[in-house]
């Protein structure tokens, strides 16, 4: 169920983006700004109008291909474990483990509770989903 959610965010995400394609963003942004009581003249809120100003819509069609990619793959490994099908374990398994290095590189960074948590809980993943696998191949040559 966790990642048919993460897949159905994504899918959210990936559309809503596209209904920003041919806005004026920094438009947007100074609203959403507004509406929270910033003042977009000021230095951390003026950071999002500036960032607002540089994004293209080839940027904001790449984003949405790109959740609408990620999505596809979570729904099908949340299909193929729900189904309890070997792919989806294999899937969930890399998928898991693509993250490993890149969360150790945040911890490098500085270490919180929240990066500790998010490693941890993938990790637990992964060998779950390897134990599983593991457990099932197939033993060639068995004597008894």
């Amino acid at each position: 169920m966790f990642e048919f959610a993460k897949g159905a965010l994504a899918l959210a995400a990936g559309a809503g983006l596209l209904a920003f394609v041919h806005h004026d963003i920094r438009n947007v942004v100074t609203e959403l700004l507004l509406h929270l009581h910033l003042d977009p003249a000021r230095r951390i809120p003026g950071i999002f109008v500036l960032l607002a100003d540089r994004v293209a819509s080839v940027d904001m069609w790449l984003l949405a291909v790109g959740a609408a990619f990620y999505a596809v793959v979570r729904i099908a490994e949340a299909y193929g474990l729900w189904r309890n099908r070997k792919w989806a374990q294999w899937l969930g398994a890399v998928s898991g483990a693509i993250y490993v290095p890149f969360e150790i590189y945040a911890l490098t960074k500085g270490v919180t509770p929240l990066k500790l948590a998010t490693l941890g809980i993938n990790l637990l993943v992964v060998a779950v989903l390897s134990e599983a696998l593991w457990r099932e191949r197939p033993v060639k040559n068995a004597r008894l």
